[in-house]
């Protein structure tokens, strides 16, 4: 089981953003202090649910604050940026950090950054799959050319390769950061099955809808030709909450009353980019669907869940959130209480 948190550097009411972006930073360097296995860092535009615009930036910070955790993007958002820096990024950390990074992309949502950054609704609707092509043979080939309909260019080197050896020295190839994609719906799940790639799977969604889509992905890759140890070795990621507590009353009263205020102060502020209406979740029922759906509660009961989640849908990793309290010590014990506590009895 390998357990790591997912990293939003959310603001809730009443604070700022550098107060945000501390209390991410802490409870990343909390995390490997712990004996947690990952950091996964989440990107938002304009709005407070999320005060980090670039999770790869601080993806860079973080692995030069630490020595051992691994650090992810969940996720780096390829329709508002060009995937051949995306890619020149990705190789940069992955080979500075000793192979410490992993790259998770996805394809957001239809908000205003389309507009902001030029990508517009096209990129968001029709241009993920092009986009997640030319990232992967930037991540993997020592030259590329952009043959697609959003992005053509001449053949050029690529430098520095993600698949050059670690060290600089020996002669082994690295075979570059481990690139994960964000699931939301059939068609997503079936590319990264038809590239082989793992899926994060989000904290809305329940172990039976998960364990639908790990079986799609299993059956789509399978037909795409991926060895079947690959596949069923696939190292998808299930993100979620935790908070951990003397009991799983306090847990749940914590969340329950810090998190609705952040919810809706931070998703009533997302602008669609056409006009489209966006109907929000009520924020006091999807925190305490997140209380139930994953581990909320002590050390023993948040074990269970997680091993429950690892059972039905044989996904081993997670990406859990921690900051739900919105208090930098509150967040702080537990992302310690996690590493010291639930995990020892994970073994």
């Amino acid at each position: 089981m390998r357990v790591g948190t997912f990293v939003l550097a959310a603001q809730f009411p009443g604070q700022g953003p550098g107060e945000a972006l501390h209390r991410a930073i802490r409870s990343a360097e909390v995390a490997e202090e712990s004996g947690l296995d990952a950091v996964w860092l989440a990107e938002h535009h304009f709005v407070p649910y999320g005060v980090c615009p670039s999770a790869v930036t601080l993806a860079a910070q973080l692995l030069g604050r630490t020595r051992r955790i691994r650090v992810g993007t969940a996720v780096s958002v390829l329709p508002t940026q060009h995937p051949v820096a995306l890619g020149e990024q990705a190789a940069l950390l992955h080979l500075t950090s000793g192979g410490r990074f992993s790259l998770g992309v996805g394809r957001g949502g239809p908000w205003v950054d389309l507009e902001v950054f030029g990508g517009g609704l096209e990129a968001y609707e029709k241009g993920f799959p092009e986009s997640l092509g030319l990232l992967l043979d930037w991540l993997r080939e020592p030259r590329v050319a952009g043959r697609g309909e959003r992005y053509g260019f001449r053949e050029v080197a690529v430098v520095p390769r993600a698949d050059e050896p670690l060290d600089g020295r020996g002669p082994e190839s690295s075979g570059g950061p481990e690139v994960i994609v964000a699931c939301t719906s059939r068609s997503s799940v079936e590319l990264a099955a038809e590239n082989g790639l793992p899926m994060l799977l989000g904290m809305h969604c329940g172990d039976a809808e998960k364990a639908e889509m790990v079986a799609l992905w299993r059956s789509r890759a399978l037909a795409a030709g991926h060895a079947p140890e690959r596949v069923h070795g696939a190292g998808h990621v299930s993100a979620g909450v935790a908070q951990i507590a003397d009991r799983t009353e306090d847990a749940v009263e914590t969340l329950v009353k810090a998190m609705p205020g952040w919810l809706r102060q931070g998703l009533g502020a997302h602008v669609t980019v056409d006009g489209r209406h966006r109907v929000m979740r009520d924020p006091v029922e999807y925190a305490e669907l997140l209380c139930r759906l994953h581990p909320v509660g002590t050390p023993r009961l948040a074990a269970d869940r997680l091993a429950t989640t690892a059972a039905r849908t044989g996904i081993t990793r997670f990406a859990l959130l921690v900051e739900g309290s919105g208090d930098l010590v509150a967040t702080e014990e537990n992302v310690a209480r996690l590493g010291t506590e639930v995990l020892p009895l994970l073994e």
